[in-house]
């Protein structure tokens, strides 16, 4: 497997999607928590565009999907923490990220990818 996801072939590895909700649910602004093969992935809604990391804060477990948030960031509930949710960036330093997951919608069905998105460093 290559870095970029493809394989020594050259095709690119499939992502498989699950349905959690609908997108009409999901305020704008605000995040939501789903449960993703095992694993809680907070979804944001910003400007009609759908971003998902992982729910949980590195620093001391708390729910991001309960965060403030702001512009395309998200501060832990607890210890203000932020975190990018376009890529899964803390924002005070941006190499150190936690998982992010493709998102898509089809219909109003809103859609998480499986598997994580590659980190890029």
């Amino acid at each position: 497997m290559d870095f970029d996801g493809s394989s020594e072939s050259g095709q690119q590895k499939s992502v498989e999607f699950v349905t959690v909700g609908k997108a009409s649910e999901v305020p704008d602004g605000e995040g939501m928590a789903f449960e993703v093969n095992e694993r809680s992935i907070a979804v944001f809604k910003i400007d009609d565009q759908f971003y998902a990391i992982e729910d949980q804060c590195p620093h001391m477990g708390a729910a991001l999907s309960t965060g403030f948030v702001e512009n395309c960031e998200v501060a832990c509930p607890w210890h203000a923490w932020r975190f990018d949710v376009r890529d899964g960036a803390w924002c005070d330093n941006r190499r150190v990220k936690i998982d992010a997951f493709e998102t898509r919608v089809v219909g109003d069905d809103l859609q998480i990818a499986t598997t994580p998105k590659p980190k890029e460093h």
